[in-house]
């Protein structure tokens, strides 16, 4: 925002600059123009400047008939011109940068046989016009290719960090199906050799649950291959307290509340795991030294993650994959992410991930 503020008020300056120095141009003795129009005439050259970020074509198109109506009128003379042009390069550059090319080369041959034409049409300054508002337009149109380049570029990036952590994801996951599939299996093993009925209700009573679980799981692997099978334990609710700990030795004064009952599923669990667990690598990168409140909330219906700091809220959204990896963790479970300044300061992340 402060950024676009400053373009707008270089514009604004740079239009009061050019009503000036037309204006100036018009009041010449020689000339015998009257200052109620002089004014007025000057502002419709100049003013189309600062709005041109807004309507680029409309911009162009008043300034260009603006300084043709002054020339052709006698109330501006010839010699008098660079002002004008210099309006219509401006508004020229913007519609090169913002609009197709089509649109950009029809204002340029417009702009260029306008400016020609009242100039006098002798070939030195023709040449010259052709010359500066050509150049005008190469620059503009160099700038939108350029912003066009990165902006396919950061598409690219964001589309493989999607890609590398629902890969990342999926092979977590990995590790929590094949655990349930392993006592499933056992299970049924157990229940196929048990001689007690009662044994045997009660095996397949963990199959049924196991299963259940296992499936919703699975909701998440969309096809998605693992390439290595790493089958360590997956993290949990249970280790929050340890995340705390380690934030603490970092400088991130952290404050743990965690409500409800923890056993949750193993890959709820995780997700929210590695949810603290980045919103706490975040605030150490970016806030420490700083309060931090750790809220986890444990609902039959859902888990709710909210990681809250007093440091510094301005964060540069988008830019790594941390937040992207959040994201798509809640994404997996149709939840839903948040993630911006506090309403009291700093730095604020909510996550919600529904068990049903």
């Amino acid at each position: 925002m402060i950024a676009k503020l400053h373009l707008y008020l270089v514009d604004a300056t740079a239009a009061l600059v050019i009503w000036i120095l037309v204006t100036y141009a018009m009041l010449e003795p020689q000339v015998h123009v009257s200052p109620w129009i002089a004014v007025p005439m000057a502002g419709l050259t100049a003013v189309p400047v600062a709005v041109r970020r807004w309507w680029p074509v409309t911009a162009l198109v008043v300034t260009t008939l603006a300084t043709v109506v002054i020339v052709i009128g006698q109330v501006l003379p010839v010699v008098a011109l660079g002002a004008p042009v210099g309006a219509v390069g401006f508004t020229l550059y913007t519609v090169a940068v913002e609009r197709p090319r089509a649109w950009s080369l029809a204002g340029l041959v417009v702009t260029v046989v306008a400016t020609s034409g009242v100039s006098g049409g002798e070939p030195e300054t023709v040449l010259v016009g052709i010359a500066v508002l050509g150049a005008v337009w190469v620059i503009g149109y160099t700038t939108r290719l350029r912003r066009s380049f990165l902006e396919r570029e950061t598409t690219g990036r964001t589309e493989q960090a999607v890609a590398d952590e629902r890969l990342r994801i999926a092979r977590e996951l990995h590790d929590v199906v094949a655990h349930n599939l392993s006592l499933i299996a056992v299970q049924a093993g157990n229940a196929a050799h048990v001689r007690s009925p009662e044994h045997a209700y009660e095996a397949l009573q963990v199959i049924s649950e196991t299963s259940r679980a296992a499936l919703t799981e699975m909701r998440g692997l969309l096809g998605v291959l693992r390439a290595d099978a790493d089958l360590a334990p997956s993290p949990g609710l249970g280790g929050l307290a340890d995340l705390a700990d380690r934030a603490s030795l970092a400088g991130v004064r952290v404050t743990l509340d965690v409500r409800g009952d923890t056993a949750v599923p193993e890959g709820i669990g995780l997700s929210a795991y590695r949810i603290v667990q980045e919103a706490l690598t975040n605030v150490v990168k970016h806030a420490a030294p700083a309060s931090c409140t750790v809220l986890v909330e444990v609902t039959p219906e859902a888990v709710r993650v909210d990681v809250a700091d007093d440091g510094p809220g301005v964060r540069e959204l988008g830019v790594g994959h941390g937040l992207i990896g959040m994201r798509e963790r809640v994404a997996v479970y149709g939840g839903t992410f948040s993630a911006g300044p506090g309403e009291s300061g700093g730095f604020r992340v909510v996550a919600e991930l529904p068990q049903r």
